[in-house]
């Protein structure tokens, strides 16, 4: 192998690439990907967050008692961070091409994480701990399989990730002191 090897395509080429299916937007020749598995990956974490949203949102609605305010402000703060996760990850699939699936037909089968409503503020922590335990797992795995296939994507998942483990910290701290 050469060490003369050029570290970007010629000018040429790629100009003669970029004309070719620009009918698909951000998506060129380079995209390594299997667009259809991203695409439904990208879903069912689209379906995750949206049942976050709502469960961190019953739960800001729902908490009471002596150590509710602090864990009620978390809890809406995740349920807008889950609700801006959810955004970025319909941007995206649009951006392959796909379609963004927000119909509520199916949405825990498709969602990694489940909707426990909790009775008591404990239990609301406990299962918000859960579901981003859940979400951790589930979208590191999603990063590692992206790779260099689709740095985009990958990034956009670390970034959810990075926001996830926050909040599993949050409901950990809120837990330890109820």
């Amino acid at each position: 192998m050469s060490d003369k090897q050029p570290f970007l395509t010629d000018i040429k080429t790629l100009r003669e690439r970029a004309r070719k299916h620009i009918e698909q937007g951000a998506v060129t020749e380079g995209y390594a990907a299997d667009r259809d598995t991203v695409i439904r990956l990208l879903n069912e974490a689209l379906a995750t967050e949206i049942v976050c949203t709502l469960r961190y949102k019953r739960h800001y609605y729902m908490a009471d008692g002596l150590n509710a305010s602090i864990a009620a402000a978390e809890f809406l703060e995740h349920a807008q961070q889950e609700q801006q996760h959810a955004d970025w990850l319909a941007e995206r699939i649009v951006q392959l091409g796909g379609e963004p699936n927000f119909s509520p037909e199916g949405l825990l089968s498709r969602s990694h994480a489940e909707y426990v409503e909790g009775n008591t503020l404990k239990e609301m922590v406990k299962e918000d701990l859960i579901a981003e335990r859940i979400a951790i797992d589930s979208y590191r795995e999603i990063a590692v399989y992206l790779g260099d296939k689709d740095p985009t994507t990958r990034r956009i998942m670390e970034d959810i990730l990075a926001q996830e483990e926050e909040h599993a910290d949050d409901m950990a701290a809120i837990l330890e002191a109820l």
